[in-house]
């Protein structure tokens, strides 16, 4: 049922007062199958515990002299420990406690972890950065697996960067090849999480008083000038520290960024049809869809921001930004074997796999895959919420739920209460924006109420073991209208999925670039029922359409007939179209431009 003016009242004044009104599981409550589940296990199986870490991560912390070289050794460190926790596989978490003694191996007398000579240290760019990732990395060990020696690691090298900040220059960015916001990325989120852990003033003074966390209220920069203050993945990781720390200190001012953000994306074309944005790492608003596009830590941290903000505020369409991120750009950040990662997953032209296994956008990828779990389900005051669809199950303390289902195939999920005895709470189901005939029945009568798109549906009432809900989501074919660069052209979409097209299937398109292909024009007459196509996944499907050639025929007949595959199609060069007739176009749901 949609939200009265009253609760949405409430939900702006919990907002104000820093009180989350969802909760995530742990990852060790949740097992996760289908698509989301085939990505966490083929992360671990075919990248993780493919990794070559004595070869590749450790050995810069060791050699000496020091080269100061980035290698993203907290980030992949803090995957694996939030893997090990989620799957307890004994490879994966033999590998974290290897990391872990490893890399306290290397820590030094004085605290400092990192790649640096000793005046390099702290003022030289990425080292705040490595060594913020690890401390945060060895605060996940001792939250996951209550690991003591982690903590005290993880306490000595903060002390570290805390005692040994003054090293910095006052002027010290004015100069420097990126502004501090980019050069320190996520060392305000660790010190706050250090002192969510321990309850240490210090490190909260360093966020609100040495780096002024409150303070910072940057605009959107659009170009990639000197300082790169539109860097995404800094300006996100930024506004997710304001959060948290609006959790401890409530201030309408923490949350600006995040939300300019958010309305940059959603209303001022900031994100592109997949849900990544940006292009070269900043932010941009002309919806070129070709090169780097959608740098994968970037999404990491918009999803972060998603799931902070829907925690926060209960917000449906947050549910919607991450299905629609997730689906698309974050699995074509990944090989469809899950060996490969990309840095950027652009909508036209080739797609090219970063180049090693280490480095932010590799490790961060890991990281975010990692977290999924955790973005499921939740629980509320008064009951639990229904976020991603997804076979599933999570068991609560009032109830343990499960979800039936082959979404994105088709939007049919069943789920199954399970009580240990009968009791009264509320289930709320995510109802899409894109899902404008979602139906719910419970033991097969329709529920009470309308399930309106964008909405949470309630469904308050005493829960009785074996208890059914049943979730209609019928999924019909649109075709969404191209933005700014896009403007004119079309976009084939089901449910939350993005298609796109390979033309290596047809020996006449095989060699046009994905401008080019951009010319053809779609019939949307043919778009029917989808088919299988085990391009990206083994039960993946596909769209067959038919198009005609670039030009101004009106013949009846297409001159191909073809099958548009998952965006996550690695071989995928071109994502919109032409009509003849754009009268048949719809808007965008999520993204709707100025």
């Amino acid at each position: 049922m949609k939200h009265t003016l009253l609760t949405t009242l409430l939900l702006f004044a919990f907002s104000a007062a820093g009180a989350d009104l969802l909760t995530p599981l742990d990852l060790r409550e949740v097992n996760v199958g289908g698509e989301i589940g085939r990505r966490i296990a083929i992360t671990v199986t075919n990248n993780l515990l493919k990794l070559d870490i004595d070869g590749d991560f450790l050995p810069e912390f060791k050699r000496q002299p020091r080269t100061g070289k980035f290698i993203g050794l907290g980030m992949m460190l803090d995957s694996v420990v939030s893997f090990a926790a989620h799957t307890g596989d004994p490879r994966v978490i033999a590998l974290k406690k290897h990391l872990v003694t490893e890399i306290l191996k290397a820590q030094e007398a004085d605290g400092y972890i990192g790649t640096f000579a000793p005046d390099k240290r702290i003022k030289t760019i990425w080292d705040v950065h490595e060594m913020g990732y690890v401390i945060l990395a060895l605060l996940q060990d001792h939250r996951c697996f209550s690991e003591s020696q982690s903590l005290a690691g993880a306490r000595k090298a903060a002390d570290y960067l805390v005692t040994n900040w003054s090293v910095l220059p006052p002027d010290w960015g004015r100069d420097a090849e990126v502004a501090p916001h980019v050069a320190f990325t996520g060392i305000e989120r660790t010190m706050l999480a250090l002192h969510r852990a321990t309850g240490e003033p210090s490190y909260l003074h360093f966020v609100t008083k040495t780096r002024a966390l409150p303070e910072w209220d940057l605009g959107i920069v659009i170009g990639r000038r000197p300082g790169i203050e539109g860097h995404i993945y800094a300006y996100m990781a930024r506004c997710l520290a304001q959060l948290e720390l609006h959790r401890l200190q409530p201030s309408a001012r923490l949350l600006r960024p995040s939300h300019r953000a958010l309305d940059f994306m959603t209303h001022h074309d900031g994100a592109v049809l997949t849900g990544s944005a940006g292009q070269c790492e900043i932010w941009t608003d002309d919806q070129d869809a070709r090169g780097d596009v959608g740098e994968s830590c970037a999404l990491a941290y918009q999803l972060r921001v998603y799931d902070s903000l829907l925690r926060l505020n209960a917000d449906p369409r947050m549910g919607d930004l991450m299905e629609r991120t997730i689906f698309n750009a974050l699995f074509a950040s990944q090989s469809p074997d899950g060996r490969r990662l990309r840095y950027f997953a652009p909508l036209e032209g080739n797609r090219v796999y970063w180049k090693t296994d280490t480095y932010c956008c590799p490790c961060n990828f890991r990281r975010i895959i990692a977290e999924l779990p955790a973005f499921v389900f939740y629980r509320a005051n008064d009951g639990i919420t229904v976020n991603l669809y997804t076979p599933a199950q999570a068991k609560l303390d009032i109830a343990t739920i499960r979800q039936e289902t082959d979404y994105p195939n088709s939007g049919r999920v069943r789920l199954t209460i399970t009580p240990e005895k009968p009791v009264a709470f509320t289930l709320r189901l995510r109802i899409p924006s894109w899902a404008t005939k979602a139906s719910v029945t419970v033991n097969g009568k329709p529920a009470r109420g309308t399930a309106k798109p964008g909405t949470f549906f309630e469904l308050r009432r005493e829960w009785k073991s074996g208890d059914e809900v049943l979730l209609e989501m019928p999924m019909e074919w649109r075709l969404v209208k191209g933005r700014q660069r896009q403007a004119g052209r079309v976009a084939v979409m089901r449910g939350p999925q993005v298609f796109c097209l390979d033309p290596a299937q047809n020996l006449a398109l095989a060699k046009l670039d994905g401008t080019e292909l951009g010319y053809l024009a779609l019939n949307p007459g043919s778009l029917t029922t989808p088919v299988p196509n085990a391009t990206v996944r083994p039960d993946g499907i596909g769209c067959r359409v038919q198009m005609w050639k670039a030009g101004f025929g009106l013949g009846k007949k297409a001159d191909y007939e073809l099958t548009l595959s998952e965006f996550p199609n690695p071989e995928g060069k071109a994502t919109y179209f032409r009509l003849r007739d754009y009268s048949v176009a719809v808007n965008d749901e999520l993204f709707s431009g100025r």
